[in-house]
């Protein structure tokens, strides 16, 4: 009789707890990231400058080994033209270009001892750091 109970238990507590975990997971799925959690995501270190222009700005990120960057609309919405590049001094620059969202990047490169030049755009409005992590 206790096994009989037992069982009835484990059966209407999988049956109850199945459909919420479908829903929890189900909305874990739809739910977008913010722009800027998004942009951080893909980018490793600590965040050490933000270039502001008109619709956005670029995110420079620095870690030990490598410099990132992203350029971040300041409101999601149609696809407009978006680019973020950034070149190591001595390298070429890497960049991401297209018709984006949110952003664009995040764009990654190997600057131990070394300054990058960063360069962002959304739509019409563009920043440009200069050589910096020097």
């Amino acid at each position: 009789m206790a096994r009989e109970r037992e069982g009835r238990g484990l059966g209407a507590l999988r049956a109850g707890a199945a459909p919420a975990v479908l829903l929890l997971c189900a909305a874990g799925l739809l739910a977008a990231p913010p722009a800027s959690a998004a942009a951080a995501g893909g980018c490793a270190g600590k965040l050490v400058k933000s270039l502001p222009f008109a619709g956005g700005e670029v995110r420079v990120y620095k870690s030990r080994t490598q410099a990132c960057a992203a350029a971040v609309a300041d409101a999601p919405g149609a696809r407009r033209p978006m680019a973020v590049s950034v070149q190591p001094r001595g390298g070429v620059p890497l960049r991401d270009t297209g018709q984006f969202t949110r952003y664009a990047g995040p764009v990654t490169v190997g600057a131990i001892s070394r300054c990058v030049y960063v360069k962002g755009s959304i739509g019409a409005g563009s920043a440009e750091s200069g050589w910096i992590l020097c």
